[in-house]
């Protein structure tokens, strides 16, 4: 049914997030196909995404989960996904976290500071487990900045990052390790960042964490330990500029780099996000009214939208582009004639601007902001006393489920109730 239907019955209201299960499953099948016969774990990085449908699809298909937070936690158990499957990233979690993925049972507790392993033993010591906390070591590989071509905000895995043991101290993690019968190290890994637009610098960092593996291999303090050797996510999708590599090509470049350093008896890990969602998901808005003036001989014009940053802030915070398009071609090319507006939220903050698009002289009534399948509602706020932006799930071309979001009567309500 064209999106454009939806919006007229009703069923899709303004802003909303639209989601295709089928080419989410369909991302899931390519990636797990990009390793053949070898033994791997797709872990889905449920920060891209955490909506109930899109968790329990990729289980489905047999993905994991990567999570970094208790809540994320149980909402990939509710979904279908095996704690065995799940790993649990995150520089800051708390003991009652901690508690949480230890008692489920989780693969590993994903370890980014040494001074954190003392933490999860001294967790296991206190829950009086029967068996040892499984954790692995995030490695930071030190991949300088520049060579991985994206974001500062979104660049991990260099020499300032706050993620991950520098490469320094990992003898020290080794030696707390062995001095602490609670825990058992079943992994090493590393993510170096997201949205990473080519192979190189994945490549590099895989050979970094495999070198590192091979060394400590050597005098078998390693070897026989080691469940998953992690090489992260972040692969990029195209918003518009170009197709970058497709995961199974990122994939294929670590597989070969754990082969040269002969560690191919060792399952390899993924986390992915991004590349899983983002292209499927797309937020629909309606246009609440054109402006134009003319300013020193200049025609200016603004399309103003009812969508702002709050619904989807990553233009706002990474500097991202999301292309824009009229709702009836439903990202298709379109006959008309362009005029460039530029297309802002009614958010008051001048951050708010989701750029200039070539869009119909006579303004659409409804448009859609492609690529907008991850960090989108999960990163959506209530900023100016705005409602969360509704989700609407499709499946077969149909609606298989909506979430509703609270109305701003809701807000308005939640905030002078305070203190009564």
């Amino acid at each position: 049914m064209p999106l454009s239907e939806l919006v007229r019955s009703g069923t899709l209201r303004t802003p909303s997030y639209v989601y295709d299960l089928d080419a989410i499953a369909a991302e899931a099948r390519e990636l797990h196909q990009g390793f053949g016969s070898e033994a791997h774990l797709v872990a889905f990085a449920v920060k891209a995404n955490s909506a109930g449908p899109v968790v329990r699809t990729l289980a489905a298909e047999g993905c994991g989960a990567d999570v970094v937070s208790g809540a994320e936690l149980d909402v990939a158990i509710a979904c279908g996904v095996a704690p065995s499957s799940i790993v649990y990233n995150g520089v800051a979690k708390r003991d009652d976290e901690i508690d949480k993925a230890l008692g489920v049972g989780i693969l590993a507790i994903q370890i980014e500071s040494v001074e954190e392993i003392g933490r999860v033993a001294a967790r296991a010591r206190a829950l009086g487990l029967d068996r040892r906390a499984q954790i692995s070591l995030r490695i930071n590989p030190a991949v300088d900045f520049d060579a991985l071509e994206t974001h500062a905000n979104i660049a991990t895995g260099h020499d300032e990052a706050k993620f991950g043991i520098a490469q320094e101290d990992l003898p020290r993690a080794l030696e707390i390790i062995r001095g602490a019968p609670e825990v058992r190290l079943v992994g090493l890994g590393h993510h170096i960042g997201s949205q990473i637009p080519t192979v190189q610098a994945y490549r590099t960092a895989a050979r970094t964490l495999f070198s590192l593996a091979a060394a400590f291999a050597g005098n078998g303090s390693l070897r026989d330990k080691l469940l998953f050797l992690d090489t992260g996510g972040g692969f990029g999708i195209d918003y518009g500029a170009g197709r970058p590599p497709r995961p199974r090509e990122f994939v294929q470049a670590a597989l070969e780099e754990r082969k040269l350093c002969e560690l191919a008896d060792i399952p390899l890990l993924v986390e992915p996000g991004r590349s899983l969602v983002g292209s499927h998901g797309m937020l629909i808005s309606r246009v609440v009214q054109a402006k134009s003036s003319s300013v020193r001989g200049t025609t200016r014009r603004w399309l103003m939208i009812d969508a702002g940053m709050n619904d989807l802030i990553r233009p706002a915070l990474y500097q991202a582009r999301h292309r824009v398009v009229p709702l009836d071609t439903n990202g298709a090319s379109a006959d008309f004639t362009a005029t460039l507006w530029r297309v802002v939220g009614p958010v008051c903050e001048s951050s708010d601007d989701f750029g200039v698009h070539a869009l119909p002289d006579t303004a659409p009534t409804y448009v859609a902001l492609l690529d907008a399948g991850a960090y989108g509602f999960t990163m959506s706020n209530q900023y100016n006393g705005r409602a969360l932006p509704d989700e609407v799930f499709l499946r077969g071309g149909q609606v298989v489920a909506v979430s509703r979001a609270k109305s701003q009567d809701d807000w308005v309500a939640d905030r002078i109730a305070i203190g009564r």
